[in-house]
């Protein structure tokens, strides 16, 4: 049976041990029935331990954590459950360093942690695509040049140029899209619109020339910040998507400080995450979660 919970304390009295945790996370992953994370066989034998199984198919035992985000940890599934409720209803997500004062675990081991709840939160491919009202709009992460290092301060800066680059797209009232993408040409912004947008929906942007020759596909209206323009006829406005930049910068600027454009695309796919699932309960959010753990991630290949 799946435990609903509405807050950190109720989820601390739902989960009172580690097999509480075993049998909540064995609920949700085989609820269309058990399958062996091996050979993907359906013919599973429980051990008395309630911990265990074995496949009746290529013979290999087993925990419920095998070939998911838990695989290989040590840290028990109560403190991982606890994480799960953090970085799912914290709306700008949680640093290292407090998870890792809150677990009282590392922060080595609270980064690992943050990253591989990233790894489930990733946006997948994508179902219907985006219709009605779309804003799409750019935003570049990296800080100002006056604030870095002086030795660390690149020269043509202006436009975002060294920067990282996110490319987002929003339907009013709807779900967000959002992905680091190489650059700002019209190829590259084509693509990515063309690909999450359907076509003959109403494509709102700014002034930027990559957004150009959208109009065949679309009804395309932009609004030109540059010479002061931000809103026309109370409806052509990026105010939307806008509103989403500002999310990512508090949350890269006020929790997590710095962020690596390595690994940019993981915390933008948390932001995304999140953001779509406003309308759901708390405990809703941790459990949705835990629908998506399938896929080990090891350290090694996050830091290669």
């Amino acid at each position: 049976m799946i435990k609903k919970f509405d807050s950190l304390l109720e989820l601390v009295e739902a989960f009172p041990d580690e097999q509480s945790c075993i049998d909540h996370l064995r609920s949700i992953r085989w609820r269309n029935g058990a399958f062996c994370p091996y050979c993907g066989g359906d013919r599973i034998y429980d051990f008395s331990d309630r911990k265990t199984h074995k496949c009746g198919d290529c013979k290999k035992r087993f925990s419920i954590k095998v070939g998911t985000i838990f695989h290989d940890s040590k840290l028990p599934l109560r403190k991982w459950f606890m994480a799960i409720w953090m970085i799912t209803n914290h709306p700008k997500g949680v640093a290292s360093t407090t998870l890792a004062k809150d677990l009282k675990i590392t922060q080595k081991s609270a980064w690992f942690v943050l990253h591989r709840l990233r790894h489930a939160a990733r946006t997948k491919s994508f179902n219907a695509p985006l219709d009605g009202t779309v804003e799409s709009d750019e935003t570049y992460v990296g800080g100002k040049e006056k604030n870095k290092h002086a030795s660390k301060r690149r020269g043509g800066t202006q436009g975002g140029s060294g920067k990282a680059i996110v490319l987002g797209m929003i339907q009013r009232e709807g779900n967000l899209r959002a992905q680091v993408v190489s650059d700002m040409k019209a190829k590259t912004v084509h693509k990515a619109i063309r690909e999450n947008v359907a076509k003959g929906s109403t494509l709102i942007t700014d002034e930027h020339r990559a957004f150009v020759g959208l109009g065949r596909d679309y009804y395309h209206h932009s609004v030109n910040h540059s010479a002061g323009e931000y809103v026309r006829h109370f409806t052509i406005h990026s105010n939307t998507i806008e509103s989403v930049w500002a999310l990512l910068k508090r949350q890269i600027i006020g929790v997590h400080h710095w962020v690596s454009p390595k690994h940019l695309a993981r915390y933008v796919d948390e932001m995304v995450w999140r953001r779509n699932r406003n309308g759901m309960t708390t405990g809703d959010r941790a459990n949705d979660i835990l629908t998506s753990v399938e896929g080990p991630l090891r350290y090694k290949e996050l830091i290669a």
